[in-house]
This record gives C-alpha cells, sequence and structure tokens, in this order.
C-alpha cells in the first residue's frame, strides 16, 4: 500500500477554516500530515476546523488571521512554526471575490484586493522560503489562483489585477528557488460550489436559493468545480508525488481560454 502523499509533513492552510481551504486542510490530514495550521478571520469556524482535525488524529492549530494586514500574514508562518517547530508545505487558498469594474472600483476596493489576493500570499510565500532555506529543506508551495486571471469579466478588474499578479508571482519565486528545491505551483480554479460562492452570487448578482442547480445546468460537465476534488490535487501538488513540477500554473476549469463555438 502506498504511503499517504503528505506523511510527516507539516502544513499550513491560509483561509483554511471553510470553503475549498477547508477541504485542502481535511484532505492534507487524511493524506497523512503529522500537522496542520488554519488561518481565517472567524474563530468559531477555526476552532470547529481544528477540533475536528485533531478529533482525527491529527496535530492541528488554528490562527486567528486577518490577512488584509500583513504583519498578520507574516506572522501566520512564524507562529507555526513555533508551535509545530518547522514548516514543510503552504497552501494559500485565502482570497477575496467582491466585485468591481474599471469605472465603479474605488481605490479602497482596489486596495482590498491586492492586500489580500496578492500581498498576503506573496509575503506567506516569503516567509515560508526563508524558512525553508534557513534549514536547508525542500519544500512545497500552491497558490490558488482563479481562471479569471487570463482576463475574466469586466466585474472583476481588481480582483483579476491581483490573481495576475500572484501568478507572475509564482512563477517568479519558483523559478528564484528552484536550486533550493522549493517548488512553488499555482491553480487557476474556475465557479467553484462553496458556501462562500452561494454568498456572492446572492450579494452581487441576485442569485436565489436554486443558484446552483441553475449554475450547474449551463456549464458543460453539469457541474461546478468540487472543493474536494480540487482539494485532492492540491494535496498531490504539495507531495513528492508531483515529482519536478514547479512554476506551472494549471488551469483546472471546464472552459477552454482560447476556444470559441
Amino acid at each position: 500500500m502506498d504511503e499517504p502523499q503528505l506523511a510527516g509533513k507539516t502544513v499550513l492552510v491560509s483561509g483554511g477554516t471553510q470553503g475549498l481551504g477547508e477541504a485542502v486542510a481535511r484532505r492534507a490530514a487524511a493524506q497523512g500530515a503529522a500537522a496542520v495550521a488554519v488561518t481565517g478571520r472567524n474563530a468559531d469556524e477555526g476552532e470547529r476546523v481544528r477540533a475536528e482535525l485533531e478529533a482525527a488524529g491529527t496535530r492541528a492549530l488554528y490562527l486567528k488571521t486577518d490577512l488584509a494586514d500583513v504583519a498578520q500574514a507574516r506572522a501566520s508562518v512564524t507562529d507555526t512554526i513555533a508551535d509545530f517547530g518547522q514548516l514543510d508545505c503552504v497552501a494559500n487558498c485565502a482570497g477575496l471575490t467582491s466585485r468591481g469594474s474599471f469605472l465603479d472600483t474605488e481605490p479602497e476596493l482596489f486596495d482590498a484586493h491586492i492586500a489580500i489576493n496578492l500581498r498576503a500570499p506573496f509575503f506567506i510565500m516569503a516567509e515560508a522560503i526563508r524558512h525553508l532555506v534557513g534549514r536547508g529543506a525542500p519544500g512545497s508551495i500552491v497558490n490558488i489562483l482563479s481562471i479569471a486571471e487570463h482576463g475574466g469579466q469586466p466585474y472583476l478588474a481588481p480582483y483579476v489585477a491581483a490573481k495576475a499578479g500572484l501568478a507572475g508571482a509564482t512563477r517568479n519565486a519558483a523559478h528564484a528557488h528552484r536550486w533550493d528545491r522549493i517548488r512553488i505551483n499555482g491553480l487557476d480554479i474556475g465557479w467553484t460550489a462553496t458556501a462562500g460562492e452561494a454568498d456572492t452570487q446572492k450579494r452581487f448578482h441576485g442569485a436565489g436559493d436554486d443558484w446552483l442547480e441553475k449554475a450547474s445546468s449551463n456549464v458543460p460537465m453539469g457541474k461546478l468545480g468540487q472543493p474536494d476534488e480540487i482539494a485532492e490535487f492540491v494535496v498531490f501538488l504539495l507531495s513528492d508525488r508531483s515529482g519536478v513540477v514547479t512554476g506551472s500554473v494549471i488551469d483546472w476549469d471546464q472552459n477552454v481560454i482560447g476556444g470559441s463555438e
């Protein structure tokens, strides 16, 4: 029987208290991670996830973190290391999805997207890389991006700007630290069925409780992206099973960029 993919690894999941991040944290634990730290702003949800991971047999830590504050973003790494002794893998899953076009985005909204969707993962990567280089240890980072970073809808202007920036930072960091054996990849996910997406659809697009059923009927595979399926691939990329792959930004969607009818 194959060894679990993350056997003995210590993993940090930003945004790990809900949605895709929670699915990644649970998958990491199920694949043998020795310890999993999750971050988020909601302490009740964070403690729920921590308790459930520990009940399942994995050392777990919840760190209340507002990623808009770069000091807290950095501290999520150093606090994880202080508690567990080391860090091997990072999944940057947190994200802001509020809407804005080029004509109605004010600087405050733009800055919020840059802070959470670009600056926070940038400095989380930096702190993790610093730790790994200092230990002389290999490691792996996966950044959750968006298929929208290729261009996106008009109402996603600041979101697209930030995610496209993170795609570039992912490649840059991977190139800079390939000789340190630190692998860094990104995943451009498409429309995904999460509770957060339900809130977004209702808040910004006037969707009803049947939004998921309607959305699923209008996509090629008859369903939106599933957090558990994406989490499996994230953990694969974090693990040694993904071999030497680094600097890749992989589209995870059912619509093909550049395709046309």
